[in-house]
């Protein structure tokens, strides 16, 4: 009996990882074998010779109001005190999240201003912008409110006030730019450069295999990623910013960090020359700095280097625009190339994911609904036959564990990964555990079968001797096999 059990768990177990692997889309990156030639370690910008360096001014700020289309968002300008004549100014435009200029951009603002630059930080405009719902080239045109409105500012120089984009702001940025002779300069640091969904496959990809996750975890990234999410959205996932990169005609400084595993720092540089190729645009500067992150920071300190660079590259320009050497820093490391996501199959789209789970779920409550209702009117007979009531509570409690447990680790595992620490304890302990659950369902569901078959086969009663009774089985097999599969879709069971 025990041969008989162990035997078809394994042959179920494997089944069921075999079909996980050929539900697709599989995941096998493509590895980034071109490479971009840093001519120096020392960033320092040519042609920057007597401009202020950080630190000249005492830097003074003020709270502006700027009126967007049917809203109005405030801004900080942080101003050199003191400096002569009319002053070259940025606005900064924000990453990813909520973007308050009590937060973001602080000491990029704070070296520049005391540099001699006006730096303008607005608030970003939320009222239109959600984890599902945002449009760049709306957003690019309430920032350009702010660009005017700094161009407009006493003692700010209107021919020479450009835009820093960082991170998701420099999908945005180049929108502002191109074909625009009011944007004098751009920067663009931690520049993703592919599309959303894309820089989301490559990020998690990078986060993940740095904390060592299993294959199988990482066979998950473009299931999760390609995906049409339940409810629909998301349409700025496809956003393609090279368009717009390829009409930026005016200088440019691109920065990244060496430390910062989410961005595709070699393919990003590339891509970004390549298109400024085909807007007949030669002016870019490209520095990369040892083990900075996304932010150019350093143990949370902004890269003095950095400050430095930046102010001196805005105020030298145009001379800084085409001066040597061009790229400079660090020697940057991209393992994977940042490439389209296969879309799973229709049967793996959120929608049918999420409606799957729930109908597992309610099945898996039906057998416990009519116990209670059953409790209630005062019946007291038993609704299963002998043996299965153990067995079947195993498979679906299980079924239900493994599920919230791959949740769970899934989310300690993200936050160890964002926070690039790793933990074997955790991912490898952790994926065994999971496993293990998940294989001890399985056993549970086949200690089952045979029972209902042993009883059938020597007369007994059926695995179930009520209505009830036969509701509570067929509903919380289905409900367990339902989630095992979602369980064998998501990696959990080996294929040996």
């Amino acid at each position: 009996m025990r041969y008989r059990i162990a035997l078809t768990s394994a042959v179920v177990v494997v089944a069921l990882g075999v079909v996980g692997a050929v539900s697709g889309p599989g995941w096998d990156p493509v590895p980034m074998t071109e490479t971009i030639d840093v001519e120096t370690s020392d960033t320092s910008v040519g042609g920057t010779e007597g401009t202020d360096p950080v630190g000249t001014y005492e830097v003074e700020t003020q709270v502006v109001t700027v009126d967007l289309a049917g809203a109005q968002v405030e801004a900080r300008i942080s101003t050199p005190v003191g400096a002569d004549g009319a002053r070259p100014g940025v606005v900064f435009v924000h990453g990813a999240g909520t973007g308050r200029f009590a937060d973001a951009f602080v000491a990029q603002a704070e070296a520049l201003a005391s540099a001699g630059v006006v730096a303008m930080v607005p608030n970003k405009r939320l009222d239109t912008y959600s984890t599902r719902d945002r449009d760049y080239i709306a957003m690019a045109n309430d920032y350009l409110r702010s660009v005017q409105l700094l161009r407009e500012l006493p003692g700010v120089d209107a021919d020479r006030v450009g835009v820093y984009g960082e991170s998701e702001g420099a999908w945005i940025v180049p929108v502002m730019a191109a074909d625009n002779p009011a944007v004098a300069f751009v920067v663009l640091v931690a520049a993703p450069v592919v599309p959303p969904r894309q820089q989301a496959a490559f990020a998690v990809d990078s986060y993940l295999r740095n904390t060592g996750v299993p294959d199988e975890v990482l066979r998950a990234i473009p299931r999760f990623v390609g995906m049409e999410f339940p409810g629909g959205g998301f349409d700025y996932g496809r956003f393609d910013v090279r368009p717009f990169q390829q009409r930026m005609r005016q200088p440019l400084l691109l920065v990244y960090g060496t430390g910062d595993a989410a961005m595709p720092t070699v393919q990003g540089a590339l891509q970004v020359i390549e298109d400024l190729e085909v807007a007949g645009n030669p002016d870019h500067t490209v520095r990369y700095y040892e083990g900075a992150n996304h932010g150019i920071k350093v143990d949370r300190v902004l890269v003095p280097a950095f400050a430095r660079d930046l102010s001196g590259w805005i105020q030298a320009l145009p001379t800084s625009a085409h001066a040597e050497p061009r790229i400079a820093g660090a020697e940057p490391y991209q393992r994977f190339l940042a490439a389209p996501v296969e879309r799973p199959r229709w049967f793996a789209e959120g929608d049918l994911i999420v409606a799957g789970m729930a109908a597992a779920f309610l099945a898996l409550l039906v057998g416990p609904v009519l116990w209670m209702v059953r409790r209630v009117r005062g019946n007291r007979g038993r609704a299963l036959g002998d043996g299965v009531l153990a067995p079947l509570a195993t498979v679906t409690a299980g079924s239900v564990a493994t599920l919230l447990s791959l949740v769970v680790y899934l989310l300690t595992v993200a936050n160890l990964a964002q926070n690039y620490r790793q933990s074997a304890v955790v991912v490898q302990g952790g994926w065994l555990v999971i496993r293990m659950l998940g294989i001890a369902c399985v056993v549970a569901g086949v200690v089952l079968l045979y029972r209902v078959l042993d009883g059938r086969r020597r007369g007994r009663e059926s695995a179930a001797r009520t209505l009830a009774g036969a509701w509570t089985v067929a509903c919380g097999v289905g409900g367990s096999s339902a989630l095992l599969v979602m369980l064998a879709y998501w990696g959990v069971f080996p294929t040996f």
